[in-house]
């Protein structure tokens, strides 16, 4: 059965950075045509789009948020990691890892629950 699974710091303060590692069960995250992505919604907001780590290991994101974000693996672990640098307040939400497949039918069709991520003084 899949799920994914977020974990990482609750508080964090302005311009620190903050890590958030995704635990998937179910699939290796190598698998082909899936991409392991990262979304956040921030209170009373859309969801935005942060990026992903392709199953070859490439990654593609935000323009908006390229030049303070990264994303990387651990295929031993089965986990990929949301690297956020220089955070703001602008960056509390609740970040979700979700697994898009490109194979046909719901393309976002796996959520993790959900990880609250708090940027206050």
């Amino acid at each position: 059965q899949m799920q994914l699974q977020e974990s990482g710091p609750g508080l964090v303060k302005p311009s620190q950075i903050f890590s958030l590692t995704c635990t998937v069960s179910g699939e290796p995250i190598t698998t082909n045509y899936h991409y392991w992505t990262w979304i956040r919604q921030p209170p009373g907001k859309g969801l935005e789009w942060i990026g992903y780590i392709h199953y070859d290991g490439s990654t593609y994101y935000n323009p908006s948020l390229k030049s303070r974000t990264s994303i990387s693996r651990d295929t031993s672990k089965n986990q990929f990691t949301l690297q956020v640098n220089s955070v703001t307040p602008e960056d509390t939400a609740k970040y979700y890892c979700v697994r898009d497949n490109r194979l046909g039918g719901t393309r976002y069709d796996y959520w993790g629950q959900g990880t609250q991520v708090t940027v206050s003084s």
